[in-house]
Order: structure tokens, then C-alpha cells, then sequence
């Protein structure tokens, strides 16, 4: 099956009792069991039926499994928010005594959970820029068990070779874990350029419509396994069959709006980059991007978040905010309706400031999610609201 067939089909339920033709919601706590013999089986592993929804329950189990075959890997796991797939997968490959390398630039919530939760477990890391070879290579320590990127990153857009740095870990015994959440694998497929390990929030593209937190790991069996059980099992990080329903309601559309998102996401970075106003855009599609030629070659297409800097600094971005209508002034990202916000003050506010600069992220930066609204009324709200700056 091709990508979008596979979006609609892959690992649907069939309701078998009553015909339905869209997968059940299986909106329970436990499950029964046929007899002793069969509950004894199914908590042994004997038997891989469900037996209580915070172990497994087929509407999770389902979502997962199909966006595991979109990035083309062996298995996957439901978790109830992004930050619960990034904080698992992190903990499930790594114990104590173990060494990580991160990427300089992430998403607020990644650089907290690393900082006051992961490391205080005996774990010790290094956050690195992933692009400067010499410094990713002298990261490295005997006891490096996971490097862990987010390309395009969260919010400058700077891109990481997935493939260069899935060689550079693995030369050293080490897993690739990347945040695929901003290209979702209509877009780009970390484990086909060898990544180990994906993580989504699925609160965004894969759901696409603002109305769901959750989180998907895909992976190697092996990794899975190890992330599952005890970690996810034993953590409970187990989404709800309700959330795992509407992703996987949102997933079915997820190439036709990624289309939609990336078209007009590049008129609106020419529209940017054009502007009188507009010091500086960020948007791997646009010629003068300084990774173009490596967006081209990992990314199918180049998404639907840019990040710009206003000439005015953080001053002029607080006026174009203020007065926009359609675009709505809100965190998150990857709905069908565009998005603005100010990472500094807003998604990046836990990281320390110096951090944050040296990661690039200024106080001047906006980030921006294009919707798919029609273009024309994109524009015409960032028109009215430039007026004002």
C-alpha cells in the first residue's frame, strides 16, 4: 500500500458483530476474560489479548501500529501526550550511569524534562550543535548510549543530517532517537536514513485538528520492547482510547493537509521574505535557506512552520500579534488553522536565556504555523496586522 491508503487502512478494526465500518471505540477500562486459564495466559504473555486499557487497548494499539508502517519500522506505542513519548522513549533506552548528546536547539518542554527530570536519575548528558562535526564528535564518551535531535528544530528550523548522525552514533554504539513531530513521515522518514527511534507529539500534524494531546514512539522491535516494558507499562503513560480514536480519525487525512500546509507555508515565507518589515525568515523551502540543498535531499517537501525576525526586535513582533484576527495567538502547532506565537516568552520559556540565545532563538524570533486556510485570507491578515508594526 502507498502512504495514503496506508493512512485510511492500515490495522483498521473490523467490527465483525454489528458491520460497522469505521474502527470502535473501545472505551473501557478492563477487559473480560473467556476463563482463568485465559487471564492467567494473557498476563504471562502467552496470549497477547488485552487485559486492561493502561497494558493495551485496541484503539491505541491500532493508531500506533499504523503510524509505525507510515515510517516504515517494525512497532510502535501510544503514549498520552508528546512530552510522555519524549520523556519514556529517553528513559526506556538509558539508565544510570549512561551519557546522552542532545542537540542545542529543542522544543521548552524536551530541554525541561532533560534538565530537571532525566538528569537527576544519574544520567548525565551534553547538549551539542549537532552541525559542527568536530564538536558532536568530541561529545562522545565510552558511556554514550542515545543522541537525540529534532530536525527541522524547534523554533529556528536549523536542519540536522539524520544520515551523518545515525553513522556518527552508531560508529560509537549509539541510538539515534529523532523528533519527527514538525515533518511527520509524510514528509520525512527518520528510519530509513537511520534513526532508531521516532518521536511525535501527535497533538499536532498526525491528529491535525486541536482537539487531542498525545504522543506515538515507532521504532526497531527491540527498542520498542525496551521502552514498553517496564517503562510505559510501569510509568503510565498510557493515552486514552478516546484521544487514540480521533488521531486515528486525523491521521486518515494527513497527506492531503501536509500538502495543503506546504503550499501555503512557501507562499507565505516568499511573502515574508519580501517584506519591508521582515529582518529575517527561517524556512527550509526558501532558496536562500542555508541547509536548501539538505532539506532537499531528506525531506520529501518542506512543511508547514516558518520562523521570522521582524526589523523592529521583539517590540514590532508583540504589534503584529497583537493585531491579528484570523491567524490566532496560541501555542501548539500543525492544526488545520494557522498559529502564531513567540517562542521566548512562550514554548521556550523554561530554557535559560543564554541557552536560548546560543540555540538562536532571540528575542525577536515569531514562529509561525500555516494552517490551510485559504492562502489569500493568510495573507490578507498578515497585511492588517504589518500595518500596525
Amino acid at each position: 500500500m502507498k502512504f495514503n491508503t496506508k493512512a485510511i487502512h492500515y490495522g483498521a478494526i473490523h467490527d465483525k458483530q454489528f458491520g460497522a465500518h469505521v474502527s470502535p471505540l473501545y472505551q473501557t477500562s478492563t477487559f473480560v476474560f473467556e476463563d482463568c486459564a485465559q487471564g492467567g495466559d494473557r498476563f504471562a504473555g502467552r496470549d497477547n489479548g488485552y487485559k486492561y486499557t493502561r497494558l493495551g487497548n485496541p484503539n491505541t494499539r491500532e493508531v500506533a501500529s499504523r503510524l509505525a508502517a507510515l515510517d516504515e519500522t517494525d512497532a510502535g506505542l501510544y503514549t498520552s501526550t508528546g512530552m510522555s513519548a519524549v520523556s519514556t522513549a529517553l528513559l526506556g533506552l538509558m539508565q544510570a550511569g549512561d551519557h546522552f548528546i542532545a542537540a542545542d536547539c529543542l522544543y521548552g518542554g524536551t530541554v525541561a524534562v532533560i534538565n530537571k527530570v532525566i538528569t537527576k536519575y544519574g544520567i548525565e548528558m551534553d547538549y551539542v550543535k549537532i552541525n559542527d562535526t568536530e564538536a558532536f564528535q568530541s561529545a562522545f564518551k565510552a558511556n554514550t548510549k542515545v543522541v537525540y535531535i529534532e530536525t527541522p528544530a524547534n523554533p529556528t528550523m536549523e536542519l540536522i543530517d539524520i544520515e551523518a548522525v545515525a553513522a556518527m552514533a552508531h560508529a560509537h554504539g549509539a541510538l539515534l532517537v529523532v523528533d519527527n513531530t514538525f515533518m511527520t513521515p509524510y514528509l520525512q522518514k527518520p528510519v530509513k536514513l537511520g534513526a532508531d527511534v521516532v518521536v511525535y507529539s501527535v497533538t499536532k500534524y498526525i491528529n491535525g485538528h486541536g482537539d487531542v494531546v498525545g504522543g506515538i514512539i515507532t521504532g526497531k522491535q527491540c527498542y520498542i520492547d525496551q521502552i514498553n516494558n517496564p517503562h510505559l507499562l510501569n510509568l503510565g503513560g498510557t493515552g486514552s482510547p478516546f484521544d487514540a480514536w480521533l488521531v486515528a480519525r486525523g491521521l486518515k487525512t494527513l497527506g492531503i493537509r501536509m500538502e495543503r500546509h506546504c503550499e501555503n507555508a512557501m507562499a507565505v515565507a516568499k511573502y515574508l521574505e519580501s517584506h519591508s518589515k521582515v529582518a529575517k525568515v527561517y524556512f527550509p523551502g526558501l532558496e536562500t535557506f542555508p541547509q536548501h540543498d539538505l532539506a532537499k535531499r531528506q525531506m520529501s517537501n518542506f512543511g508547514g512552520m516558518i520562523a521570522f525576525e521582524l526589523e523592529g526586535g521583539y517590540a514590532a513582533g508583540e504589534k503584529l500579534l497583537n493585531n491579528l484576527e484570523l491567524i490566532s495567538l496560541a501555542v501548539s502547532l500543525g492544526g488545520v488553522d494557522s498559529l502564531i506565537q513567540h517562542p521566548a516568552s512562550m514554548t521556550h520559556a523554561a530554557v535559560p536565556p543564554e541557552e536560548r540565545l546560543s540555540a538562536g532563538i532571540t528575542d525577536g524570533l515569531v514562529r509561525i504555523s500555516v494552517g490551510i486556510e485559504d492562502l489569500e485570507d493568510i495573507l490578507a491578515d498578515l497585511d492588517k496586522g504589518f500595518a500596525c508594526v
